[in-house]
């Protein structure tokens, strides 16, 4: 596999390593520091780094419509309740905005896109009006990409257009369950689906040999018996003309990986494909804790294997030596609970079993209860021991978390700075920079989360001066993957000044951050990272200072300043 980026090291300087803190007093902690020769790596050298990513995800039905052509097919028509009905968005949509520089302006240098693959064709009524499956999550046919939200070649445009952009690819993936069974949609074979029991949650078994809710088929992902393909997708493949193309693939790809013909494995072939043809970089893993955790292993490991393979036959396209990455929502796991899930009556390590990282449902929690000291030591404490080479997806909003770090919209900056600054991975979600409202009128339930995204607000000086928040924010955090993956020190408490340092290899990265300071002049100590003599730039301000006295003095009109090596 050729190593496409190449880092290059300007010069030499001595960075400042701190051993040990002094003594907190009530108004400052100061450090003894250690000189140790390092070779700088400068932002435009940096490698990208999973563990520092800036995630965004993102709807791709309510982002933006770039093609009013595909609005309306398979005769989705039902009237539906608020917001549960196909809105016009899609790939191209997305397509554009990488090209209008949105994300890059955003620092966001991963993309997560809900599952785009075909969808049940008909609605369900949830007791909440009709509903279409606009989200993505009721797979009918993994082979191939719904309509309404684009074709094949619109999706392998957008891995092209955002790896040209330096933005990575997560791929939603459901092995879980299939969608529900309507008239249009009928229900697969007992030996591919269970019909029931639902899930209750009381130990291991009754989460994950179960339906997580009525009339969503679950699929026997426990069996390794043999079997057919659904005669529903049979037929479906014969009248689109591809039936003997996709038999041919299925014979390669059992004959080549030696796996069994059970449901999972037709679905690990399906979903591997993607990255072996387009180049996905990563998953987002869809319902974790209701598969065996055996299977993960395996999709992660035949992933893997794919994206190697696209990598030797599209040697130009290689961005970095980084392997497929594999991230998983596992509903109700936290940072505190280290590498383990406890079930009742079992615990499980989805870190062994293919996982780079988990969500972190805690976050919220943890922002709400903690000081920005104590939020951002504690994360990078646990990371920087129970979970090493491991990492968390932080997060304040999502399409499905009914009870939000901020649903009214009223502590907007003080989420982008404890969401961006938190080390782990940071999860923007679509309007989380924009004030997007969450509390919809008439919407019920999940709804009311995935509103169309506010562009018209961008027009506002309220919402554009909030959005310049998150745009700093983002691209320091992108420019350094020290402050997600880094070490986290504080270096004063008042005023509240801190620093993260990453070090691997040959990749040095280091930065000083100072929060919730005087507006006008103020004076930082920096010198456990720069040394006197170094000019730094508060990237949020725009002013370069000078290392003199291992204090620099800054006059900005902000309470944040974010310094980094002047470029």
């Amino acid at each position: 596999m050729k190593h496409l980026l190449t880092t290059t090291f300007l010069g030499l300087f001595s960075i400042l390593i701190s051993c040990k803190s002094d003594t907190k007093t009530a108004s400052s902690t100061t450090e003894t520091a250690a000189v140790k020769t390092v070779k700088p790596v400068t932002t435009k050298d940096m490698p990208f780094i999973w563990e520092g990513a800036n995630v965004y995800f993102l709807l791709a039905d309510r982002f933006k419509n770039g093609d009013s052509t595909n609005d309306e097919v398979l005769e989705r028509t039902k009237e539906t309740g608020v917001l549960r009905g196909f809105e016009g968005g899609d790939i191209k949509g997305i397509i554009q905005k990488i090209e209008d520089g949105y994300f890059k302006n955003l620092g966001i240098n991963a993309l997560w896109v809900n599952p785009l693959v075909e969808q049940i064709h008909d609605s369900v009524d949830e007791g909440t009006g009709n509903t279409y499956a606009f989200h993505g999550y009721w797979a009918k046919d993994w082979t191939t990409i719904d309509p309404n939200f684009g074709t094949y070649d619109d999706l392998k445009k957008l891995v092209e257009v955002a790896h040209q952009n330096g933005i990575r690819i997560l791929m939603d993936v459901v092995i879980n369950h299939t969608g529900p069974v309507t008239d249009k949609d009928p229900v697969w074979s007992e030996d591919w689906v269970r019909t029931s029991p639902q899930c209750t949650y009381k130990d291991y078994e009754t989460a994950v040999k179960c339906t997580l809710v009525e009339n969503l088929p679950d699929i026997k992902t426990e069996s390794d018996e043999e079997v057919k393909l659904p005669d529903a997708l049979v037929a479906k493949w014969e009248k689109e003309g591809r039936l003997e193309a996709e038999m041919d693939e299925l014979e390669l790809f059992f004959a080549k990986t030696g796996l069994k013909r059970s449901p999972k494995n037709y679905i690990i072939k399906w979903l591997t494909d993607y990255v072996k043809e387009l180049g996905i970089d990563g998953y987002r893993v869809d319902t974790v804790k209701h598969v065996e955790e055996g299977v993960w292993g395996v999709l992660a490991e035949q992933a893997k294997i794919a994206f190697t393979e696209w990598k030797k036959n599209n040697p130009d396209k290689v961005l970095d030596n980084n392997e497929f990455y594999v991230l998983g929502e596992l509903y109700g796991y936290g940072i505190d609970g280290k590498r383990f899930y406890d079930f009742g009556d079992r615990k499980v390590d989805y870190y062994a079993n293919g996982f780079d990282n988990l969500i972190n449902f805690q976050f919220k929690y943890d922002a709400k209860r903690l000081s920005y000291e104590k939020l951002y030591s504690k994360y990078s404490t646990a990371l920087q021991t129970g979970l090493i080479g491991k990492s968390v997806m932080n997060y304040i909003t999502s399409h499905d978390d009914g009870d939000p770090f901020d649903k009214k919209r009223s502590k907007t900056y003080e989420s982008a700075t404890k969401l961006l600054l938190t080390p782990g991975i940071s999860q923007v979600y679509y309007g989380d920079e924009t004030a997007r409202s969450l509390v919809i009128e008439g919407a019920q339930g999940d709804a009311t989360l995935r509103s169309n995204m506010n562009w018209e607000d961008l027009e506002t000086e309220e919402t554009k001066s909030l959005l310049l928040h998150w745009q700093k924010l983002g691209k320091f955090r992108k420019d350094h993957p020290a402050i997600g993956a880094g070490k986290h020190k504080m270096i004063s408490e008042t005023p509240y000044v801190f620093s993260r340092m990453y070090s691997k290899d040959d990749i040095v990265d280091g930065v000083v951050i100072g929060l919730n300071l005087r507006k006008g002049t103020k004076t930082l100590k920096v010198n456990s990272i720069f040394k006197d003599g170094t000019t730094l730039t508060d990237t949020y301000s725009g002013t370069d200072t000078t290392v003199k006295d291992g204090s620099v003095t800054i006059k900005s009109d902000y309470e944040i300043v974010l310094l980094e090596v002047k470029k």
